[in-house]
């Protein structure tokens, strides 16, 4: 049987054009910041819906998800699995669930923040503490 699993290579293909540059953007800063994390793709189609996220990445250390990169019609976003444990400071973390946080990326320069960039270090250097 062929092997049909979805890659972020694959994912990337089927992003909307005005986003991708912003989403690859954001691959690049994480892989930066986290050489050895594994970049995981999610195995979803893009959502019906334009209001819900479509989840393409996930980065972990071991068996642990740290973060990951998901997009909307409009912008990419990056979300932090334990972000509430994030004390960032910045502003750029939003949301208020029970663990996870998230930040909007509008552009492709939004990757390059160093506000975001020291959250992703955090957000790394948490897992590797746990």
């Amino acid at each position: 049987m062929a092997d049909t699993a979805v890659t972020v290579a694959g994912q990337l293909k089927r992003v909307p054009n005005a986003v991708r540059p912003t989403v690859n953007a954001a691959r690049r800063m994480m892989k930066a910041i986290a050489p050895n994390a594994r970049e995981i793709a999610y195995q979803s189609n893009p959502p019906r819906s334009k209001s819900a996220m479509w989840k393409l990445a996930r980065y972990s250390l071991g068996e642990d998800y740290v973060a990951g990169i998901g997009t909307f019609s409009t912008y990419a976003t990056i979300f932090f699995y334990r972000g509430r444990e994030l004390d960032d400071g910045s502003g750029l973390l939003e949301g208020s669930g029970k663990d996870a946080r998230f930040t909007r990326l509008r552009t492709p320069t939004d990757a390059e923040r160093p506000a975001l960039k020291r959250i992703v270090r955090k957000a790394f250097a948490l897992e590797r503490t746990s």
